[in-house]
């Protein structure tokens, strides 16, 4: 199992939409609305490295409203 936290920038206006639409998502277990540089935070999993980016580029960034993403697998060192 990997998981990962997507940090998005959303346009002006749109984070609350975005954080409801994107945590409805399969593989997504919580999507908040956030302040600071970026303005909502999904945590995500899946199966495979693979199968998350997969996740991240059809599904997620295809979400209305979105204007950057940066995925950060989570290690456990």
């Amino acid at each position: 199992m990997v998981q990962a936290y997507i940090l998005i920038q959303t346009e002006v206006g749109k984070a609350s939409t975005v954080a409801e639409t994107i945590g409805k998502l399969p593989g997504v277990i919580q999507a908040e609305d956030v302040t600071g540089p970026y303005d909502v935070i999904v945590r995500a999993q899946s199966d495979t490295v693979d199968e998350l980016g997969r996740m991240v580029v059809a599904k997620v960034q295809q979400v209305d409203g979105i204007t950057r993403t940066l995925t950060c697998p989570v290690v456990h060192l």
